[in-house]
């Protein structure tokens, strides 16, 4: 980690859910430019490293071809094969699956009409697949789901098919939608050159975002290491350790904590939003709190005038306010 944070301490890390499968992470502060590394990095690996279960192949009666058309059924094969596509599978197992879709009864074919062992999960029943025209005429269709990385076109799965009754399908398996992230600037004391990095990662719910990041984190360090197998630190007076430094600032801490009475946060009565924001910072008593600016506190993610009266108009209710900013 960079020497800087010998003065920082270590950058904070912030997660603000959005919703299930999307996140918001605020990591800071940083060197100037490392946002690029990290984010970069992270956003590579989030799009193209992470496993995922799709539908690669489909097999129908009486069908060699995915411009051919059946008795009917109202869309096209080609058709049938792109609302596959949207399939959302949780699949825990690496092997592969071949699952059957069988229908004779004139009505809309969903995924609900799939017929998976137990141990594999169709996320989106509803997806719509086609629609019989007339009873007594029937649908029958093999699927074959595989488990994968990255993206794999129809030209790499001919190299290993040889089946030709078999309808390719290509698959993006990655289960993140969309990484996008963003720069803010900031200065600690007289430092203002840091950078503090946002980034929004929005999944299809087969994985968490949290879980998405600490996948694309371990990802990148085993990479890393590479290039140190022996361990062996270089030019270390220029480097901070990350266990050091988290050593260090439960320390202070501790020692903080035992010098002075201590009071929960908790028992304010703030809402949620700013109660985390605090905690996220290590501010977790009232006497720590006393002890910050107004400044200081406008340095925390997301705490703005709301948070700032929420927390004047508590302090006040018990005779006590925040320090006041030097001229």
């Amino acid at each position: 980690m960079h020497i800087i944070h010998k003065t920082m301490g270590i950058p904070n890390i912030t997660q603000e859910e959005v919703s299930p499968n999307i996140s918001n992470f605020s990591v800071g502060l940083l060197p100037r430019w490392y946002w690029v590394t990290l984010g970069n990095s992270l956003r590579r690996v989030l799009l193209s490293s992470l496993p995922w279960a799709k539908v690669t192949w489909i097999k129908i009666r009486w069908v060699n071809h995915e411009y051919s058309t059946i008795p009917w059924i109202k869309d096209t094969v080609i058709d049938i094969m792109l609302n596959l596509k949207k399939l959302v599978v949780n699949k825990n197992e690496t092997w592969i699956e071949w699952v059957k879709l069988t229908k004779k009864k004139a009505w809309v074919v969903t995924a609900w009409d799939i017929n998976v062992p137990s141990w594999v999960e169709i996320v989106n029943k509803d997806l719509y697949i086609t629609e019989i025209d007339k009873d007594g005429l029937e649908i029958d269709m093999e699927i074959r789901i595989e488990k994968n990385v990255w993206y794999v076109s129809i030209e790499e799965l001919k190299e290993i098919e040889d089946d030709v009754e078999v309808l390719l399908i290509d698959a993006s398996f990655s289960p993140v939608l969309n990484v996008k992230y963003e720069i803010k600037n900031w200065r600690y004391w007289d430092i203002t050159n840091l950078d503090e990095l946002h980034m929004t990662v929005h999944t299809n719910w087969i994985i968490s975002p949290t879980s998405a990041m600490k996948f694309s984190a371990d990802m990148l360090t085993s990479y890393f290491k590479l290039f140190n197998t022996e361990e062996l630190q270089v030019e270390w007076e220029f480097i901070s350790n990350i266990w050091d430094l988290v050593a260090r600032e439960k320390e202070e801490i501790r020692g903080e904590l035992e010098k002075e009475s201590y009071t929960p946060i908790e028992i304010m009565g703030l809402s949620p939003r700013t109660l985390n924001a605090l905690i996220n910072w290590n501010i977790l008593s009232i006497e720590q709190l006393t002890k910050c600016t107004e400044t200081k506190l406008t340095w925390i993610k997301g705490f703005g005038k709301k948070a700032m009266t929420e927390i004047r108009e508590s302090l006040a209710w018990r005779g006590l306010s925040l320090l006041w900013d030097e001229l």
